[in-house]
């Protein structure tokens, strides 16, 4: 119960460029404040990411820093970066890149 009242501190970012890897992700995200973990989805046919992921910060003064820019660039690919709702979702790890 206590685990549901936890305030979540994520970003939700598509758009990720195919060369860009979790690192890249997050030390770009890392210049807003302390990144907690990074999380990239990927295919497991072609072993790419799907373009999406999630970036969760320590603080809410983060992630409010990172709201507060626009347009996020990456590798020359502006990046579509919403607030996340909902805590990362519970995958295997062999379907997931997690960077802590």
């Amino acid at each position: 119960m206590a685990a549901s009242s936890k305030k979540v501190f994520e970003l939700f970012v598509a758009r990720i460029p195919w060369t860009a890897a979790g690192k890249e992700v997050r030390d770009y995200f890392g210049q807003f404040g302390t990144v907690k973990k990074c999380l990239l989805k990927f295919e497991k046919e072609t072993g790419f990411h799907k373009g999406f992921g999630w970036v969760s910060f320590t603080t809410e003064e983060a992630l409010n820093n990172a709201l507060q820019k626009d347009p996020h660039v990456l590798e020359g690919t502006k990046l579509q970066v919403h607030k996340n709702r909902h805590p990362f979702p519970g995958r295997k790890v062999n379907k997931e890149s997690e960077i802590d």
